[in-house]
């Protein structure tokens, strides 16, 4: 049975990725990884992206629209289509995500840690501190791989989304964040292909020079992805929709994707 990682650098705009990411480049240089130009949907703001990104629907037909919309989501996700068809999930991720896929409003006392296997997370270690460091999320991930050996695992560490917002996009900052984060995906990224699993590396929005994001600029709404595994082939289209990435990883998974997931064929699948 075929196992995904997905991971979702917070705020991390094409650009940067592209010019920043040298592990991530080596890979594609090595024909271990493919490299895609990602067109969010709009507005390029993070809880709408999480949703469209994990339910292959748009903002506009799954109702969150902004960040201030606090509830559980309303549509099928990946995470409510695994658990139904008997797989395991789970997520080290932003408290957002939490509270769309299982309890919303999250409390910071009880929720932190989640092992519930009537959850559409099932096993979920959530954070909701923006500082919270990249290094250690990705600790928390790894902990629940090797502990619990999701089908489905959500990796969303949010340390590129807030340098940009500090300091701009335009900033050493910023680019340095991108860099760290590739050194931290070297770290574990060899270990996951050895081990088999398919690999999806991508960002919900990019970020502008005014510290921002939510607009229909490049900058905001071009986003890097980086596809992994023997499922995945070499191909000349270079950009694509946001839309594709829940069927995408339905399809690897061997699970039924909704009615309102997009059902165009990503030509980077086998």
């Amino acid at each position: 049975m075929n196992k995904v990682i997905l991971v979702v650098l917070d705020g991390l705009n094409y650009e940067t990725a592209k010019s920043r990411m040298g592990f991530m480049s080596h890979l594609v240089e090595m024909k271990k990884a493919q490299f895609y130009k990602v067109v969010s949907a709009l507005p390029s703001m993070s809880r709408p992206l999480y949703e469209t990104i994990l339910t292959g629907t748009n903002p506009i037909e799954h109702g969150i629209t902004n960040n201030n919309i606090n509830r559980r989501s309303k549509e099928e996700s990946i995470f409510s289509i695994a658990k139904k068809s008997g797989l395991k999930t789970g997520a080290a991720a932003y408290h957002w995500v939490s509270e769309l896929y299982n309890k919303s409003p999250f409390n910071h006392i009880e929720d932190r840690i989640q092992n519930d296997s009537n959850n559409n997370i099932q096993n979920g270690m959530f954070y909701y501190d923006d500082v919270y460091p990249d290094s250690h999320l990705f600790l928390d991930a790894e902990y629940i791989r090797k502990t619990y050996d999701p089908d489905f695992l959500l990796i969303h560490p949010m340390n590129i989304d807030l340098a940009g917002h500090l300091y701009s996009s335009d900033s050493k900052e910023y680019r340095k964040k991108a860099i760290e984060v590739d050194t931290i995906l070297s770290n574990h990224i060899p270990t996951w292909i050895e081990e088999g699993y398919h690999i999806i590396v991508t960002a919900d929005h990019g970020m502008n020079k005014d510290n921002t994001h939510g607009g229909i600029e490049d900058d905001e709404r071009h986003v890097p992805m980086w596809t992994i595994g023997e499922s995945f082939v070499d191909n000349t289209c270079e950009e694509v929709s946001q839309l594709i990435l829940a069927p995408i990883i339905c399809k690897i998974l061997g699970i039924e994707p909704s009615e309102k997931m997009m059902k165009e064929k990503f030509i980077g699948l086998k």
